[in-house]
């Protein structure tokens, strides 16, 4: 591999005049800044980050640590991190929790020995389960900064990215009763998540403020065949005629287990939920979402940390910024 000094050398100049033409100093002449630059180029100079980072006691890596690399919200979130970090001179390392906790742990030890500059997560559903925050606290403690995404230790003092969940579903189910629905359903299958309980509250609140009927919720379970557990519902409570659901898999099911009862939707049942536009390709009718804005998501903790890593000095209190929601109307409700 070529180094600084043997362009030096070549050049006839200082290693150090070669470093900052390579940055664009202002101190280095236009002239030497084009011939250190093109020699560079001619012999596909790299600069080694390893000694970079050593040298700066920075790595310009971010570590991001997912719960499900397959679930589509989380993965567009990715894409948001990735997007962000590049734009302001940051690579990401990404690791997988699968929803463990000790996986979880082991990705912070892993990558908190040197590898990254700071963290960018979403807890794992164990985590939530468990209520452990411990190898949070001792990773903010080394000198690690973590901001947290979606779901969130809210006793874990670091920033945080979340969107209105509360507020989301508040809106979602007064919109069904604006369409004058009197038995409304709440699906659920993330209930053990911070998220899934943030969203059935403000679905109860909106009932319970209206007060036609009273909150009627079903839960779905890791164990449960959902369609099947759905369509049962459905059988046993033939005068449902409106569907809030806090995720995606549930309000498909439920379009297609209403169809399947000879029901059409939304003459007979409008169905909201939480979605992608992509997921609302996979319904018909098409499903009335809650758009999350994923990749707004990313980029904002992005932002939020590498904000942080440049401003550790100033010893900044922590933030949290609440992404709204919006409620992106198809065809699967009437108003």
């Amino acid at each position: 591999m070529v180094t600084l000094k043997q362009l030096a050398k070549e050049l006839n100049v200082s290693i150090s005049t070669v470093s900052k033409a390579l940055n664009n100093s202002e101190e280095i002449g236009e002239e030497t800044v084009k011939r250190v630059k093109e020699l560079a180029e001619l012999y596909n100079y790299k600069p080694n980050r390893m000694a970079l980072s050593l040298k700066q006691n920075k790595t310009k890596t971010i570590g991001v640590i997912i719960p499900n690399i397959l679930n589509h919200f989380l993965a567009k979130v990715l894409f948001g991190i990735e997007r962000e970090a590049t734009k302001l001179g940051y690579n990401i390392i990404t690791c997988i929790s699968n929803e463990s906790l000790e996986t979880e742990k082991a990705s912070l030890q892993l990558l908190a020995s040197g590898s990254v500059d700071g963290f960018i997560l979403c807890v794992s559903e164990e985590t939530q389960i468990k209520n452990e925050i411990d190898h949070f606290k001792k990773t903010i403690s080394q000198g690690l900064p973590i901001v947290m995404f979606d779901r969130v230790a809210h006793d874990v003092m670091c920033d945080k990215v979340i969107v209105d969940d509360f507020d989301a579903t508040y809106n979602a189910t007064k919109n069904l009763l604006l369409e004058n629905r009197k038995n409304i359903v709440f699906i659920s299958n993330i209930d053990d998540l911070s998220v899934g309980k943030l969203r059935e509250r403000g679905y109860n609140k909106a009932i319970l403020e209206n007060g036609g009927q009273d909150p009627l919720v079903l839960r779905i379970f890791k164990k449960d065949d959902h369609q099947k557990k759905i369509k049962s519902f459905f059988r046993k409570n033939k005068t449902i005629d409106g569907v809030v659901s806090a995720d995606s898999s549930s309000a498909i099911i439920a379009i297609n287990s209403a169809i399947n009862l000879g029901k059409k939707v939304p003459k007979h049942m409008s169905v909201i939920g939480f979605a992608s536009k992509s997921d609302s390709n996979h319904t018909l009718p098409r499903l009335t979402t809650i758009r999350q804005h994923a990749k707004v998501i990313g980029a904002n903790a992005t932002q939020l940390l590498v904000n942080r890593l440049q401003n550790m000095h100033l010893n900044e209190d922590v933030r949290t910024i609440i992404v709204k929601t919006s409620l992106v109307k198809n065809k699967s409700t009437l108003l």
